[in-house]
């Protein structure tokens, strides 16, 4: 690193070694660029769709999911998401 010794400039190492008198250091450093985060604005299912109506808007069509609420045992819970107004509810059918 460079260092002032009185009143000369010197390069010392932390082993010990100092340089003779350096008129100008430089030191550099380079950053390597990293690619920016893309940002998706706009929401995109990955459900499948089947056809159930939607208890708020009556359309036809619903996004479905299944998610084990209860014990092992019990059968897991199926989820519907309308295609048209995006409301969710269960299906216990």
């Amino acid at each position: 690193m460079p260092k002032k010794d009185g009143n000369k400039k010197m390069v010392i190492c932390s082993c010990g070694y100092k340089s003779k008198e350096v008129a100008e250091a430089k030191v550099s450093e380079q950053v390597k660029k990293e690619k920016e985060i893309e940002v998706i604005e706009e929401e995109q299912e990955v459900h499948p769709i089947t056809e159930a109506e939607c208890p708020k808007c009556h359309n036809k069509e619903a996004y479905f999911w299944e998610v084990q609420t209860r014990a092992s045992d019990e059968p897991p819970t199926k989820f519907m998401k309308c295609v048209k107004c995006k409301h969710i509810w269960r299906d216990y059918s």
